[in-house]
């Protein structure tokens, strides 16, 4: 699928995102910082956040050169998420290597991460749009808050489905909304287009949280399978797996541990449950696109189809993918 996916990228778009620089500009970053970072959460992933953006900005009109500083800026960020995360949830594994906590340790993982994003604001700073600083400031908190939500809910075991897809909207669809913000504001586009943006890319940040959490019951898959039980972190499959089974609910909720009443017991209906979600999710973000291609007029682009095409690609990816 990705490489089939790849063949629709334009050129000129994939020379962008393979040569896009990831180590830390900051002539104040310790060597030590850059290299714990490109051995750890800066290594491997697909690039699909500086790639989408890359993308939008193409269909946008927007010219690449210009588009870098906030490509980098949002794989940073991510980077920086991801280095926190690793602490918060006790990971030992990242993407099939060991994570930067266990590389380092805790305290130094923190550290790292503060640093990204600080150097992601200082880079944004430099490029003068303060529209841009102020988006990336809003991602920045709603990653801070949906991670909140999270570990009091760890806690309380609270639960709901409306809190669990708020988890999903500041962790993920704030990244990816991003992606296709950025382009927006690159291309100048009045306020109401942004928005279709902003929403484009949210729909598409829950379909793929969404289907993550399917993958994370997949055999094949390179996480902790078991570290959202053993931490007692409820995605969005065990929310539906947990009503499906009451008792079991009852008992989570009454403090026992997940890990301990977890059975596969409905737990293809819940799957498939949250794979219906997610496909409405693309469903409304291919409406959007097009929404977005009348009001900017590049649908009377002679590029249009080329330039949408990967981007479609997109989506169907994320609706389809198994890995």
């Amino acid at each position: 699928m990705i490489k089939s996916f790849l063949t629709t990228v334009p050129p000129k778009v994939l020379i962008e995102v393979n040569k896009l620089d990831l180590n830390i500009q900051s002539k104040r970053c310790e060597s030590s910082v850059n290299e714990l970072l490109s051995k750890t959460v800066l290594v491997g992933g697909k690039r699909l956040r500086p790639l989408l953006t890359y993308l939008i900005a193409n269909l946008f009109g927007v010219e690449l050169k210009k588009v870098k500083t906030y490509a980098q800026a949002i794989e940073l960020v991510h980077a920086a998420s991801l280095s926190h995360d690793d602490v918060i949830d006790n990971a030992t594994l990242r993407r099939g290597a060991p994570s930067i906590n266990i590389v380092s340790s805790n305290k130094k993982a923190v550290l790292a991460g503060d640093f990204l994003l600080a150097d992601v604001i200082v880079n944004l700073t430099k490029e003068g749009n303060l529209d841009l600083v102020q988006e990336m400031s809003y991602v920045i908190q709603d990653l801070a808050q949906g991670e909140w939500i999270q570990a009091d809910a760890i806690v309380d075991r609270n639960y709901t489905r409306e809190m669990i897809r708020d988890i999903a909207d500041k962790k993920t669809a704030s990244v990816m909304s991003w992606c296709c913000v950025a382009p927006a504001y690159l291309a100048n586009y009045p306020k109401n287009v942004i928005e279709y943006a902003r929403s484009f890319g949210k729909h598409l940040g829950i379909a793929f949280q969404l289907m993550d959490d399917t993958l994370d019951f997949n055999q094949n898959s390179n996480k902790d399978i078991n570290l959202d039980l053993e931490n007692g972190t409820v995605n969005s499959v065990l929310f539906e797996w947990l009503e499906l089974n009451p008792e079991c609910f009852a008992k989570f909720r009454k403090g026992e541990d997940i890990s301990n009443i977890f059975t596969e017991d409905n737990l293809v209906e819940a799957i498939s449950k949250i794979q219906t979600e997610a496909m409405s999710h693309l469903d409304k973000a291919s409406e959007l696109l097009e929404i977005i291609a009348n009001e900017t007029g590049i649908v009377n682009n002679k590029n249009f189809q080329k330039n949408i095409r990967p981007i479609h690609k997109i989506l169907d990816y994320l609706g389809n993918r198994d890995l």
